[in-house]
């Protein structure tokens, strides 16, 4: 045998090998995400906070379609993208046909003016789509 070159005896010093994984520290990872996740996930379904009316209304479906969003600012969102008035009169018809959308979901601040809304509204006439305006439910005390 060849001395002091690391034969067959020296590699292991004499202990047998182990195959196991240690999963101690993958499940310590694993419980700190859940907790981060739990912790985010409310905080990112947020979109543009608004103060929705009240009415007396059954809930809406939860049917696919485009949120239109007026803040209290007067600001237009499409989904959670701000665009001015102009752009969104301009561009609103050509991104119903390209994205083949039948319906829009329209939510507005109960504090912003109604002319703003019925412009918003006649937009979304004169692009030809089905327009559900969205409120919170109200307490009906009976």
């Amino acid at each position: 045998m060849m001395d002091g070159l690391g034969g067959i005896d020296e590699i292991g010093g004499g202990l047998p090998l182990k195959a196991d994984i240690n999963v101690t520290s993958l499940v310590d990872v694993a419980f700190v995400m859940l907790i981060i996740f739990m912790i985010t996930a409310p905080i990112m379904q947020g979109g543009v906070d608004i103060d929705l009316p009240k009415a007396a209304a059954r809930p809406l479906a939860a049917n696919e379609g485009m949120v239109v969003t007026v803040d209290r600012a007067g600001k237009i969102y499409l989904d959670d993208t701000q665009v001015s008035y102009d752009e969104f009169r301009v561009t609103f018809a050509a991104l119903v046909q390209r994205t083949n959308t039948s319906s829009v979901f329209l939510r507005a601040d109960r504090t912003v003016p109604f002319g703003t809304v019925v412009r918003v509204m006649a937009v979304l006439r004169n692009a030809g789509v089905k327009t559900s305006v969205v409120a919170e439910e109200e307490d009906v005390v009976r």
